[in-house]
């Protein structure tokens, strides 16, 4: 077996182990084994480049360089990975997916100055500034969504006058450079569709509010597999365009499947600069004059301890207190007590599509009691307790009785339908969307205010002294 075959042969199982990467991380119970086997296909993927010949017969160059990248990288990734908090896991992809954009932008240039002089076909000149186009502003892009989630700007939407028409201006610019470059190959004029692709990204992003950051990750990670596969056809490169296709074709799909988890349209998410208004007046009285109805632990652990079926709903607000494990413990006791205790996962209750799963199942919460929103909405209905600890939006009426509400056809977890309704909520304040919840004023509903692990750590007291 000649050389050139066995490299493209360890390509080949590299990509399969890509593939059967995302069919393990599609449920929470295979995703670590799904990253190991991701993990294992790129090992071997990146070990077969070194001996990999290029069209002139020539080994690898500048392996030492190589190296000290892969040795920089390592020691900025791997402390990075480990030590960013879970509730922090979106912005972490964000800047990740922004590098291996910008890298991918990157060799596109590097590509169009090694050619430039053969005169390459029309479409192979094309490839390589679509890499620099989607490559860019997906690296730019997901830098200011980093920005937003991690709270180093507002995440709230920036919007001035006619900014859709000036993105659009922006994204007609692009594409004129483009032309213009596969007519003149002009070198000048590829550090200008440079500096246009990164304003692009940003001001792609600049308008679109914290709850909905989410999606554009996703959508970006999209953007970035693309260039990805891009500059695995201007490199000749079969692997790069596997993995940067299943990427982009993943990215895609998730992003739809978020869209539709939140009852919007992609581009109502992109371009209503949702969240720009904040609705909520953070009062605990309303001008018709309902007020909300707060109690004690003490009560509410008597109340759960003597339940039938308790159902709880979490929410990013107990992914921000680190209160997974507090929760699971509330859950034993009241399970020794003869409670049948669920779990409520909606498919945004974190940050991003099974974000909450992955936390709880940190604390070793049983796959099996977690159940998706449809399965829940039916126990819900029989429920004695809807816990809800740290979720608004989720849980919002609004979405289904309220068409002038912008969160109006947003599936939800029906906590309302339970007998009784329990609160944790640091405060009034409304949640991403910035909209009052109706379902806090219900005269089912107690409110237990704190920090979400002290007040659950309070019940697990309360429970034992019942």
């Amino acid at each position: 077996m000649s050389r050139g075959t066995l490299i493209d042969l360890i390509y080949l199982i590299a990509a399969t182990t890509f593939v059967l990467a995302l069919k393990g991380l599609g449920s929470p119970k295979r995703a670590r084994v799904g990253n190991l086997i991701a993990a294992f296909g790129m090992i071997l993927a990146v070990g077969a480049t070194f001996f990999k010949l290029n069209d002139q017969g020539q080994h690898l160059r500048h392996i030492p360089l190589i190296l000290l990248a892969m040795a920089i990288g390592t020691i900025v990734a791997v402390p990075a990975a480990r030590f960013m908090r879970f509730t922090a896991m979106p912005q972490l992809v964000a800047i990740f997916n922004g590098v291996g954009g910008g890298a991918a932008a990157l060799v596109s240039i590097t590509e169009f100055i090694h050619i430039k002089s053969t005169h390459p076909a029309t479409y192979v000149t094309l490839e390589v500034l679509l890499g620099v186009l989607i490559g860019t502003v997906s690296f730019s892009g997901s830098a200011i969504a980093y920005a937003k989630l991690q709270e180093l700007m507002t995440g709230r939407p920036i919007t001035y006058p006619g900014q859709q028409i000036i993105n659009a201006l922006f994204a007609v610019a692009a594409l004129a450079l483009i032309v213009t470059i596969l007519v003149t190959s002009s070198s000048m004029l590829l550090w200008v569709l440079l500096i246009v692709a990164f304003v692009l990204g940003i001001i792609f992003v600049l308008p679109i509010g914290g709850a909905d950051v989410p999606v554009l990750i996703s959508l970006l990670n999209a953007f970035t597999g693309l260039a990805v596969a891009a500059s695995g056809f201007t490199l000749g490169n079969n692997l790069l365009i596997v993995a940067g296709t299943l990427v982009g074709a993943s990215g895609i799909l998730l992003t739809r499947m978020m869209s539709a988890a939140m009852g919007r349209s992609l581009s109502n998410v992109l371009f209503s600069a949702f969240g720009s208004v904040v609705t909520a007046s953070g009062d605990a009285a309303r001008d018709d004059g309902r007020t909300v109805r707060s109690g004690t632990p003490d009560d509410v652990g008597v109340l759960l301890a003597y339940s039938n079926k308790v159902v709880i709903v979490p929410g990013y607000g107990l992914a921000v207190a680190q209160a997974q494990h507090v929760v699971r413990e509330l859950a034993d006791l009241l399970e020794s007590k003869g409670v049948e205790v669920s779990y409520a996962i909606h498919p945004v209750a974190g940050r991003m599509p099974g974000h909450m799963n992955v936390l709880l199942a940190e604390a070793n919460i049983p796959y099996e009691k977690l159940k998706e929103m449809d399965e829940a909405n039916s126990e819900l209905a029989t429920a004695d307790v809807a816990l809800v600890v740290g979720a608004n939006d989720t849980v919002n009426p609004a979405a289904k009785n309220d068409p002038h509400s912008p969160i109006y056809g947003m599936p939800i977890i029906n906590a309302g339908d339970a007998q009784n309704i329990v609160f944790l909520k640091r405060s009034m304040r409304p949640g991403f969307a910035g909209i009052e919840n109706d379902l806090l004023f219900d005269p089912k509903t107690v409110l237990l205010f704190g920090d979400a692990k002290d007040t659950l750590s309070k019940l697990v007291t309360a429970v034992k002294a019942s």
